[in-house]
């Protein structure tokens, strides 16, 4: 990164804002948002407090420490030092001085807990130097969470990849679980886990944790895990949800990350096809509602698209059964920095910004089976889209 180039990125964000500036604040790794905007050394030794600000014009400037007074040096701006706390307080008063609304990675009432970084006692005692602390969540959106080509055309090489590993996935089951088609007959859910990790390496995709198999009523543990010491047995007749994520072995590629459900050896019973159906439909509504607003060029939020999704449920009568935000932002993070689709776990106001990348996942989860439909979106000015394969009915292995 062009550390100048990048400073007026945010200085144009800035005045787009209508905030004086962004004061950036780190100890001991505490706002890791803080180095990833800023390109700094995320292993760096740091035992003492630092503070950038990057004011809406002009020059940056820097408060460290005398013991670490190079830990900013790749950062353009002047530099004062401070050593007391009196110091401290001093310099940070003059740092901000002649600015009123400034950003940080603070969010009110910890609404948005994913950017709120910044410890109380800060803020507390900026606000006694009349400083007005707004949230900096949006402006950690565009710089987090907006994609560029590169990183767009990585989503696309696991989408690739996974969509067909997970159609091969369900084959695999149905040859494993039946002699005839020279299967042993026995299979667990773990080693269905194994299969679709190996086959994941052989197309170069590198992941945290998972992918997931979950039979009958595991499927209703939205984070259920299979692994060798725990592990369900998969049999004709079961229920079976595979979630599954995956990105390139490359710096800054992006993530791929879906949920499908299917039954085995049968047709779906009326419930569980009710309750495919109202996901589908929830999922669905989401995804129509995202793509109009941005064929109409209407900002939205993401709690707004969770709306869309968590009524079809609601209206189905579903509604305690849904457990969890409808998406997520999806970045070279599975769970990315950028706006997530949620009216749930908290209320999310920050916009879904063109070029960014989230998932739709709705689910009802009752106690003997859970369904989740998860596909991927990405958004540009005028247009939002599916990047994948879009489940439309039950697999039937």
């Amino acid at each position: 990164m062009n550390p100048e180039a990048n400073i007026g990125a945010i200085q144009a964000a800035l005045v787009e804002a209508g905030f004086d500036g962004w004061l950036f604040y780190d100890h001991h790794h505490r706002d890791p948002i803080a180095a990833h905007i800023l390109a700094l050394d995320e292993k760096a030794h740091i035992t003492r407090r630092w503070y950038y600000y990057v004011p809406a014009a002009g020059t940056p400037r820097k408060l460290v420490h005398r013991i670490e007074q190079s830990r900013l040096d790749s950062l353009p701006g002047s530099k004062a030092h401070y050593s007391s706390w009196q110091e401290l307080a001093a310099g940070l008063e003059t740092m901000l001085s002649g600015a009123h609304r400034v950003a940080m990675q603070y969010s009110p009432n910890n609404a948005i807990m994913y950017v709120s970084m910044v410890d109380a006692g800060t803020v507390e005692f900026l606000r006694g130097l009349g400083k007005e602390i707004v949230s900096s969540a949006d402006l950690v959106s565009r710089f987090e969470a907006v994609l560029n080509e590169e990183q767009v055309a990585s989503h696309g090489v696991a989408q690739r990849a996974i969509d067909g590993i997970v159609a091969e996935g369900w084959r695999e089951m149905g040859r494993r679980l039946r002699p005839a088609s020279g299967g042993t007959g026995t299979l667990t859910e773990f080693d269905m886990v194994a299969w679709l990790g190996e086959a994941m390496r052989r197309e170069g995709l590198i992941w945290d944790n998972g992918p997931n198999v979950s039979a009958n009523a595991n499927c209703s543990d939205s984070h259920y895990e299979a692994t060798a010491e725990r592990s369900s047995p998969i049999r004709e007749g079961d229920f079976i949800l595979i979630d599954i994520w995956g990105r390139l072995e490359k710096p800054g590629s992006v993530y791929y990350d879906i949920t499908w459900t299917g039954v085995v050896g049968r047709e779906p019973s009326e419930r569980e096809q009710l309750v495919f159906e109202t996901v589908r439909n929830a999922r669905d509504a989401a995804i129509g509602f995202v793509e109009q607003a941005f064929e109409q060029g209407r900002s939205i939020c993401g709690y707004e698209a969770d709306d869309a999704a968590r009524a079809v449920i609601q209206a189905a009568g579903f509604g305690e059964f849904f457990t969890h935000r409808t998406g997520h932002n999806i970045t070279q993070e599975i769970h990315g920095s950028g706006a997530n689709l949620d009216n749930l776990e908290t209320h999310d106001i920050r916009r879904i910004l063109p070029h960014t990348c989230f998932s739709v996942e709705p689910g009802i989860y009752l106690p003997e089976f859970g369904v989740r439909s998860e596909i991927d979106m990405m958004t540009a000015p005028g247009k939002a889209w599916v990047t994948g394969k879009i489940q439309r009915e039950l697999v039937r292995i």
